[in-house]
């Protein structure tokens, strides 16, 4: 398989989050690609692969090396944490994939952070649920507000990535402010997961307004229930529905 270039979601960043076919893809590539703290997390098992990094903010860079180096006759896998198609490298390697019709490119999926830190909590999203990046550096803040409002207004479960930085520190406290002034109880049950499937993982359940002003960082993952969200045996627990 030749002129291919898979891109693999890695999950949270142990190996045994590691699909079977995200292995295998790894397994067939030659060059392993990818921004350096993603591929410092791959490095150790697949020692022989040749490498290429880059820093963060170069994405689009990431992608074009990978679909020219495929270009030329070798297999590629582009890899990303979590999902590669949820804020992950699927794409944008996609958007520009069109300039290289000699290349193949395959999607393999991941263990997305809603998924694996609602692992960690319990079951925080077993009924309708979205997910919501409060990272303005793409998305402009009027939109994520809007979303926050509808998601509020719906009484969806909430999934928060990226709810703070050094840039934008109050950004989850602004948040937190939209959904209780669109309908979500202060009591709502939420839930804190830092560090997923890596050393020093932590999480912590606690109530939507004690939310506001919990630490938080871009390590960590922010899950807000529904109005049927309950704390039980110490985990988070949404029903699948909301019949008594």
């Amino acid at each position: 398989m030749t002129n291919t270039v898979f891109v693999v979601g890695l999950g949270p960043g142990g190996p045994q989050f590691l699909t079977a076919q995200a292995q295998s893809a790894l397994t067939q590539a030659e060059v392993l690609c990818g921004y350096t703290v993603y591929l410092d997390l791959v490095r150790p098992y697949f020692p022989e692969k040749e490498y290429y990094s880059t820093g963060m903010t170069q994405e689009i860079d990431r992608c074009r090396w990978a679909l020219e180096t495929a270009r030329h006759g070798k297999v590629v896998a582009l890899v990303c944490s979590g999902d590669a198609g949820v804020y992950g490298m699927a794409s944008p390697l996609l958007e520009l994939a069109g300039q290289f019709p000699e290349v193949a490119v395959e999607v393999v999926p991941g263990l997305t952070a809603a998924l694996s830190g609602g692992a960690v909590l319990g079951a925080p999203l077993a009924h309708d649920f979205c997910v919501i990046s409060l990272s303005d550096r793409l998305t402009p803040w009027a939109v994520i507000e809007r979303r926050l409002a509808a998601a509020a207004m719906g009484d969806f479960c909430v999934a928060l990535y990226n709810p703070s930085s050094k840039g934008r520190p109050d950004y989850l406290a602004r948040a937190v402010r939209i959904l209780l002034d669109h309908g979500k109880p202060p009591q709502t049950v939420c839930g804190l997961v830092r560090n997923i499937g890596r050393e020093g993982q932590a999480h912590r359940i606690l109530t939507l307004a004690e939310l506001e002003t919990a630490p938080v960082d871009m390590f960590t993952t922010v899950f807000i229930g529904n109005t049927a969200t309950r704390q039980l045996g110490g985990k988070m627990v949404t029903p699948r529905g909301y019949r008594a």
